[in-house]
């Protein structure tokens, strides 16, 4: 069943650790660890709130979750076997079975944390974070995250404000807007969605990585890094439910957003979203965020909600009057927030249609499908030692619930759909090139068009 199979003609191997020096190693040898220490840190830090929460039965839940996440990094460092699951969340038992097929997979050698494949120990790491928390009850809901993602928030807020300042300016002026305008103030808008994803905490384990600058100014100089630019396709499948003779109402798209990072990146998603269903390029957009604390800044309900309280409640005119907006576009259903727990587990996404039927379906419901960030890219390509030159189209193998594009700044050692020569290239000039997200790439594909990559 599962697609993930090294023995699949042409189909490239799964990054992993095994190779030492590579990027998933050092991932695996340094950044993981370190947010790890970082998080029991953090739950150290707060032993006082849980106190004064839930007295002592919060000091003994904290002492006891912080030995379950040393015992993890300890096993983390010294290449232990991965172990089953032992809670007993929605998602406890799909995680269990997928070892079961690994460990099938890999035959007689140990599912360990440097020798299986890299994008399955990341995510569970944080399923296991997550498992420490829900073992020991009353602090199972809290988010180990969330003083990161709310700083992130705050010291982004100069460039909020600058980037309603133009949504301002934009609604101002969009009845008299022709075609090629509206085009014009999308393409900005997309890339200012899709510089957003710079601004990743798992990337920098936690250290601040907030936006300071003006998204909007920084665009041109910005350009030359996009290294595939498909905006003119996305455009076009934006626009194509918009037939001659119809209301726009009527005709206008379904934009699906698979959010990533909370803080400044979801502020540009959501200026995105609201530029879409203003300008009735979209009559609606559904967001998907995920279900836990995931990957340091990974959006959740909570975050989604408390983003669009704080705007509201910002200090700027148009900063509050766009969060206003935003509560209106909920309320009236022109905009809705879903998780599924597929979104939190290690499947590639051309897994999706047989492990999670469900959220295959809801996909295909939308007229076009914006993928965010890194780990979604990871998830679309399988994570997998492909070419550069080697087609976006061949790397979904066989995932296209709707006509779907990445958003992503590169920061991991994936990259398809290149020119011939353009990876070689850009390495000698920059060995960094493909973890550094100084690159980025807007790549479109329509599974149902007679186009194949």
């Amino acid at each position: 069943m599962m697609a993930a199979d090294r023995t699949v003609h042409g189909v490239p191997p799964s990054l992993s650790a095994k190779v030492v020096g590579s990027f998933a190693y050092l991932t695996v040898r340094d950044r993981m660890p370190t947010i790890l220490t970082r998080v029991i840190d953090t739950i150290h830090r707060n032993k006082n709130k849980f106190f004064e929460e839930y007295g002592e039965e919060g000091i003994q839940a904290e002492k006891q979750t912080i030995s379950l996440l040393s015992k993890m990094r300890n096993e983390l460092l010294t290449d232990k076997p991965l172990l089953a699951l032992t809670d007993s969340l929605q998602d406890t038992e799909s995680w269990n079975q997928y070892l079961q097929r690994q460990q099938k997979l890999q035959g007689d050698q140990d599912v360990s944390w440097f020798k299986s494949p890299w994008l399955y120990v990341e995510c569970y790491m944080y399923r296991r974070v997550q498992e420490a928390l829900w073992l020991n009850p009353p602090i199972s809901d809290y988010d180990v995250f969330n003083e990161g993602k709310t700083q992130s928030f705050f010291e982004s807020q100069q460039a909020m404000m600058t980037l309603c300042t133009y949504m301002e300016g934009v609604n101002k002026n969009m009845e008299g807007l022709s075609k090629n305008q509206l085009f014009e103030h999308f393409n900005k808008l997309l890339q200012v969605s899709l510089w957003g994803n710079k601004c990743d905490l798992s990337i920098s384990a936690g250290q601040d990585n907030s936006q300071k600058t003006s998204p909007i100014d920084s665009l041109d100089s910005l350009q030359p890094f996009i290294l595939v630019n498909d905006s003119n396709r996305v455009w076009s499948a934006l626009i194509s439910p918009q037939r001659p003779g119809q209301s726009k109402k009527s005709t206008s798209a379904r934009v699906d957003i698979v959010l990533d990072n909370s803080g400044f990146e979801l502020f540009t998603d959501l200026v995105l979203a609201d530029f879409l269903v203003s300008s009735h390029l979209a009559h609606e957009v559904h967001f998907h965020g995920k279900s836990l604390p995931w990957f340091v800044s990974d959006v959740t309900a909570n975050d989604f909600q408390w983003t669009i309280r704080q705007t509201t409640a910002a200090n700027h005119k148009w900063m509050s009057k766009s969060g206003v907006q935003w509560k209106s576009h909920l309320k009236e259903g022109t905009w809705s927030y879903h998780d599924h727990p597929f979104w939190t587990q290690p499947h590639e996404f051309c897994d999706m249609e047989a492990d999670a039927p469900d959220l295959y379906a809801t996909l295909q419901g939308a007229d076009l499908v914006l993928f965010k960030g890194d780990l979604n890219y990871r998830k679309l390509t399988g994570d997998r030692e492909w070419d550069h030159a080697a087609g976006f189209h061949a790397a979904l193998r066989g995932f296209g619930p709707a006509p779907l594009c990445s958003l992503r700044t590169l920061k991991a050692n994936v990259q398809v759909g290149l020119q011939p020569g353009q990876g070689e290239k850009l390495a000698s000039q920059d060995p960094e090139w493909m973890t550094s997200g100084k690159y980025a790439v807007i790549q479109f594909d329509n599974a149902k068009s007679e186009h194949k990559d």
